[in-house]
């Protein structure tokens, strides 16, 4: 069997080709048509000297380009590798080189900070520059036209051997605050993420064919809108699976709730992919602001990856949609899938706002602190583990790799990401909270020692320590608690902000800064991470 993504989504292409597959704005391409478009930049990929295992960046929103970078790219076995745009230069630079990309396809509005990174980072040989109407000239990098490579390939498919071996890459946060690439066999991350495992029944495909054959034997595709951006995992792989399943996909370019309820009317929307509160909270308050503006009945499916849904945001939602389904979809870019859950109103979040409980996936376990499986009903708190098919390790990083996939006393290999869980008695398993101090804002990953270390670069702070606290919106908001060299030398909260967005994408300044006489460390110069979680909590609590 070949459990390989281009081979997978050719199979839907082949089994409904006239089908919608992609519609964006004011584009919609049919299965054949994405094909077509694919195939035209892959081969022209070949005839710039791309092959097999090179690393593709994809630098911009979302959009038709995005999509066909990404099926190009896998269609000639190289790798595509996510860019958050959101990343101000020096973090750029650090993704550039060590995810040693050899091309990148940037919308025309990067070019400057594009320009910028490539003179100080080797080995980027070929530029693409996607037409975003910003008017940006592009020439004074030397990027191809996007349209005008696609327009010069090939139409044929191109002539490589793909294999379930071959890579996929996904960059996410690092425990140092800098992005690491997860490495998956394509085979193992399609059962973990991209429809090879049933949702619902948790029973595995039997071949490679057998989305596609649902996909002819289905008399119409679900419409499915997948809200946030591609360059997230969890936009990638809620594309991916639909588009395997002969299914349409609707994307917009960035998050504008008003948008989005016109999209889900203009397209007849069933199903909608969102990042927890920071998507719902807006999306269902517009809503509610706006009585009858939109015709929403052909939604019947809300779900939520990388962060779950709050009590209240549950419930707004429920007001409005009473007969739709609610998913909380729990996982990480290391393990996949581990659970799911339709959002139940008396599962609120706990004091970390992610408390919920699952119904755990194939290889889905609990570890204790020996690396053995936690019993059932027990009480007992390990970690959220998952064995079968997981990640290869990190790219280029070794340490981490050991440190993330384990192999626990069952003599089984496991990806340990480090969330906190316990086992009811009937299996379920209940997700208690992450097991680092890493803070969760609208689905983003935001390390504390990265912020620190751009907030303690200003002259004025002596020390710091950054946590989160409760948002309602963002489910955790970022908090800085600061100790000044000189207490009559206090900048204020906006130079502080000015001074870090210089160093930092924006989702990672604090939005809330606390001033304290001394910075509570332990005895070894570690951060007192639960003493500042709850100067933080009271503050923010003091504040609302």
């Amino acid at each position: 069997m070949s459990f390989n993504i281009a081979d997978l989504f050719e199979h839907a292409v082949d089994a409904v080709p006239d089908r919608t597959a992609l519609i964006i704005g004011d584009v919609s391409r049919t299965y054949r048509e994405l094909d077509d478009r694919a195939n035209r930049l892959a081969n022209r990929f070949l005839a710039d000297g791309l092959a097999k295992g090179d690393h593709i960046g994809i630098y911009g929103v979302n959009s038709e380009a995005w999509m066909v970078t990404m099926l190009a790219a896998f269609k000639i076995s190289a790798i595509p590798i996510n860019i958050n745009y959101r990343y101000v230069a020096e973090e750029l630079e650090y993704l550039f080189d060590n995810a040693d990309l050899v091309a990148v396809v940037h919308d025309a509005t990067y070019t400057p900070v594009v320009a910028e990174v490539v003179t100080s980072v080797a080995g980027v040989a070929r530029l693409y520059a996607i037409d975003d109407a910003s008017g940006v000239d592009t020439t004074q990098l030397g990027s191809v036209d996007f349209e005008a490579a696609v327009t010069s390939g090939a139409a044929t498919r191109p002539a490589v051997i793909r294999s379930p071996d071959d890579l996929y890459v996904l960059y996410t946060g690092g425990t140092t605050g800098m992005p690491k690439g997860v490495m998956w066999r394509q085979e193992d991350v399609f059962f973990a993420l991209g429809g090879g495992i049933e949702p619902y029944s948790g029973v595995p495909v039997e071949s490679e064919f057998t989305l596609s054959e649902k996909a002819a034997a289905s008399p119409a595709p679900l419409v499915t809108l997948c809200i946030p951006p591609l360059m997230h995992g969890a936009a990638q792989w809620g594309t991916l699976r639909f588009l395997f399943e002969g299914n349409t996909v609707v994307l917009v370019p960035r998050f504008d709730a008003e948008l989005i309820w016109d999209e889900v009317e203009r397209c007849g929307v069933q199903t909608l992919t969102i990042t927890g509160d920071a998507m719902g909270r807006p999306l269902v308050e517009t809503l509610i602001e706006h009585p009858g503006r939109w015709d929403t009945s052909s939604l019947f499916v809300i779900a939520s990856s990388a962060a779950v849904f709050s009590q209240p945001v549950k419930k707004l939602f429920r007001e409005q949609f009473p007969d739709a389904i609610m998913v909380d979809a729990i996982g990480s870019s290391e393990t996949g899938h581990n659970g799911i859950t339709t959002a139940a109103d008396e599962q609120g979040p706990n004091r970390e706002g992610l408390a919920v409980t699952v119904k755990g996936y194939e290889g889905s376990v609990v570890l204790d602190e020996n690396l053995e499986p936690v019993v059932p009903g027990s009480g007992a708190i390990g970690r959220l583990a998952r064995g079968g098919h997981i990640p290869v390790g990190y790219y280029k990083d070794e340490v981490k790799t050991a440190k993330t996939f384990v192999i626990a006393a069952d003599g089984e290999r496991y990806a340990i990401p480090g969330d906190f869980a316990t086992v009811e008695a009937d299996g379920t398993i209940t997700l208690l909270g992450r097991g680092s101090v890493c803070i969760n804002t609208g689905g983003e990953k935001v390390f504390p020692e990265e912020v620190e270390g751009a907030i303690k670069s200003h002259p004025a702070i002596y020390d710091a320590v950054v946590v989160g606290a409760p948002d309602d919106r963002w489910g955790e908001r970022v908090t800085a608690i600061i100790q000044l060299r000189m207490a009559s030398d206090r900048p204020t909260d906006d130079a502080l902000v000015a001074h870090c967005r210089t160093r930092l994408a924006g989702y990672k300044v604090p939005r809330t800064i606390i001033t304290v006489d001394e910075v509570v460390r332990s005895p070894s110069g570690k951060p007192d991470y639960p003493w500042a979680k709850t100067l933080a909590a009271t503050s923010v609590s003091g504040d609302s």
